[in-house]
Formats: C-alpha cells, structure tokens, sequence
C-alpha cells in the first residue's frame, strides 16, 4: 500500500505543500498545466531554497504581469513581521480572513477586491479543463473553509465573499495541490501532529491570537499543539488541505521511504527550518514497533473498529433531481457514503430514507447542507463503529489501457479484487467495447 506523511513540526500552508509536493518528485508540469486550465493568468514560479540548511522547494504565484516583472515588484517577499493591507470598498458581505505566514506586505486593487463566492468558485473551477476527482478536491477544499467563515459569522455559507483566500495565489495554491495530490495516487494519507506556532495576528477580524478564528475552526478535532516559535505556522488554506486530506495523525507508521519532500514557507527564522517534509513510500507490515505497556498487542490491532456518524432523514415531498444533488454534493465534502432506500411513510406515500455515513469532525458540515438543500425539518444522529479491510491499488495493462485495480486485504490475505470502475468506464468509451469486457480484461490481467 503506497502511503505519505506529512511531518507539520513547523505547520502547514498553500505553498509549503505545493514546494513538498514537487520537492518529492511531483511533475512541475502537471501543476502549471492544473493552474493555465484556470484562465486566471497566473503562472507558478518554482526554486531552490534554504531554510535554516535545509534545501527545500519554494513556490510563488504571480498574477497578471510576466513572471519577470512580477518577480522585480515583488521583492518584498523575503520580509517579515509585517501585515497584509486589502482594499475592500463593499463591506456588505462577511470579510474572510487571511493569515499572514507569508509576513510581507501586500496591496491587493485587483478584481477580486470585493471578494469571490462559494458559487463563483465554483464555478470557475467546475469550468477548467481538469479531472473530475481534482475539481471534487478542489471544490471540497473550499467548501471546508466556507463553512467554517459561516460558522464564525453566522451567515448561511453561500453568502461567504471569500477575500484573501479567494484571491488568485489561494485558488491556484488550493486547485493545484489537487492536482498534485491525485498524481501522487497515494492510497493513504497520515500525519503528524499540527504545531500552529504562537503569537498574535491581524485579520479582517482584528487582532487575535494564533490560530485565528477560520483556522481554529478547521482544526478542530485535530491534534494541535504550539511550540519553538511565536508566529503563525498555519494558514487557512493548509488548514483545508489538511482537513480535505482527512489523514491519519500520530507518528510516523511503518513504511519504507521512498520520496522525501520539503516544502519551505516565506520566512527564515534563525535555527527554526520553516518547512513542510513529506515522506512517501509502501507500507511495511514487517515492521513491528514495540509496544508501550499501556498497549499490549492485541489480535484485532491491525483492523480496529472505527468510529463513524449517521445521519438520517426521510423525505416524502423533495425532487428525485434534489435528492441526486444532495448527495453528490454530500460525497464532495466529504461523506464516506450515501444512500437513498424508497420507504413507505405515513397516509401511505412513497418516500426516500437519505442516510449519510461520515467522519465525527464532518457531521456539523453535512447536517448543515441536509438542513439546507433538503426539506425536512430535523435529522436523527447517531455513532456508530465500522471495520474495513486494508485498501491498496495496483496498476494493470489491458489491451484498453492501464487500468487501477482495488485489492482488499484481511491479515495480509486478499480477500476482494474489483477493477476501478471509472477507470474502465473511460476504457470502454474510448475503444467503443462494453464496459464489462474492460473489467473482465483487468482483473484477468491482475491474476497473471
């Protein structure tokens, strides 16, 4: 099983997990291609760094102008401890806030003074030329962090006019971290810990402690901590990513490294290296750890039950087309499954029981998207526990293309094969053969 972990010992932004991302051996063109889809015209500036002796991967976004003249007005980059100053002459909507890891000062009079919606985010990203799975992540990325502005303003989500974090450096920094997460095909995600630093920061809000307020919210239910430094180590934006990944957290597991990524931030601070490390590699099942007393191996270790939320409705006066909505949209934020059952319900009218399965720390989310787009007037919640097998893929060549082939296993025994099903989808379209010759052909090449 091929898997990452993301050591966050000096936080975690936009650019930090882009540098990482490359650093560990991502193809730059993929990202540059995922930002020109945009049409935003913006362009990504990549270089070597140190950071306190570390050689790490720096990424800038520039907007507009050539990368040349960019680079010539921007050379306040390398400044620290100063504030961003924004231009926001309609104050009508909820300000976002933007968190000031990067320390330079920066006058933003572009056209996204007034700030971008959730929907024209949307939108601009539903529109470019990207992979289905990049645009969900992208799109679920920032419907995390509108739901956390809605929540600290106390305005429904899609009247949130994202500010700095729907300016242009924070859609490239979210949608081509997407694209650089699918093209890594990690199959699962850990990490460490998030150190948030400390000190104080100025935001739309005002002064406030670190983590600001959007962040704080983000991280909630994560295991933070603050430590070595009084600045701010995690942005709104990494705060996203790092929800939208939905890691595993704790140390680093068991696994043969392979890549080794870091990601640098703006500032330098003197014997405190300001990067993001990213380790990728395979699981290794052979390694055994010794175990603390307070842990004594235990034969259901490897497949310990987890804990899951339920949330359940049922609806007899809402469009089949509402209901489709509703739970593509679900699975866009993050639900680990949704089901529609036809019930009969009272007076005897045929009705549809709408269950969402998710993680604890999404529930809030996709309670407040039920109550929204749906027309029931509660919802029933409970925690329940869930055991899966171990997941991996596995890349096969059919006479259609390569294609993805999930193996499910149980104490190190395969105990399912099934062909990814939109990988085939795309075979058969493409060749003009039904679909399930594709599949066929993939799983008899996976058993050769």
């Amino acid at each position: 099983m091929r898997i990452a972990y993301l050591d966050c010992f000096a936080g975690i932004s936009g650019d930090m997990f882009l540098g990482a991302l490359l650093d560990a051996g991502v193809d730059p063109n993929i990202l540059h291609e995922a930002v020109t889809a945009l049409n935003l015209n913006a362009t990504l500036k990549i270089e070597k760094v140190d950071r306190s002796g570390i050689s790490s991967t720096k990424v800038h976004v520039y907007e507009g102008s050539t990368l040349a003249e960019q680079t010539q007005t921007h050379t306040h980059e390398h400044e620290e401890d100063d504030t961003h100053q924004h231009s926001h002459t309609h104050q009508h909507h909820p300000k976002t806030q933007h968190q000031h890891k990067a320390g330079h000062t920066h006058t933003h009079e572009h056209n996204h003074t007034h700030g971008r919606s959730l929907t024209v985010i949307r939108d601009l990203i539903n529109a470019a030329s990207l992979s289905p799975a990049v645009k969900q992540t992208a799109i679920h990325t920032f419907e995390l962090l509108g739901v956390s502005e809605a929540k600290i303003h106390n305005v429904p989500i899609e009247k949130i006019h994202f500010h700095e974090v729907g300016a242009v450096d924070a859609i490239v920094d979210i949608v081509a971290s997407s694209a650089g997460i699918h093209a890594l095909a990690i199959d699962k995600w850990f990490s460490s810990p998030l150190n948030v630093g400390g000190g104080m920061v100025d935001c739309a809000h005002g002064r406030f402690p670190v983590p600001a307020p959007a962040t704080a919210d983000l991280l909630r239910g994560l295991p933070t901590y603050s430590a070595h430094i009084e600045k701010e180590l995690v942005t709104p934006t990494g705060a996203a990513l790092i929800r939208a990944l939905a890691p595993t957290f704790g140390q680093q597991p068991a696994m043969r490294v392979e890549r080794i990524g870091y990601g640098a931030g703006t500032r330098n601070p003197k014997d405190f290296p300001n990067v993001l490390r990213l380790n990728i590699g395979e699981a290794d099942d052979t390694i055994h750890p010794t175990p603390s007393p307070k842990h004594a191996p235990s034969k259901h270790d490897a497949h310990e039950s987890q804990t899951v939320t339920v949330l359940e409705t049922a609806l007899d006066d809402l469009s089949p087309q509402i209901l489709a909505y509703v739970s593509e949209t679900a699975l866009a934020q993050g639900a680990l499954d949704v089901m529609l059952t036809p019930v009969i319900m009272k007076k005897g009218r045929p009705g549809t029981l709408l269950t969402v399965l998710c993680n604890p720390s999404d529930s809030e989310a996709l309670q407040q998207l039920i109550l929204r787009e749906t027309s029931t007037l509660g919802l029933r919640i409970h925690q329940d526990s869930r055991v899966c097998v171990d997941r991996h893929h596995a890349h096969v060549t059919t006479p259609y293309g390569d294609i993805r082939v999930k193996i499910g296993t149980l104490n190190g025994q395969e105990c399912n094969i099934a062909p990814e099903f939109e990988d085939c989808r795309t075979a058969a379209t493409k060749h003009n053969v039904p679909l399930k010759l594709v599949q066929q052909a993939a799983l008899a090449a996976y058993l050769k």
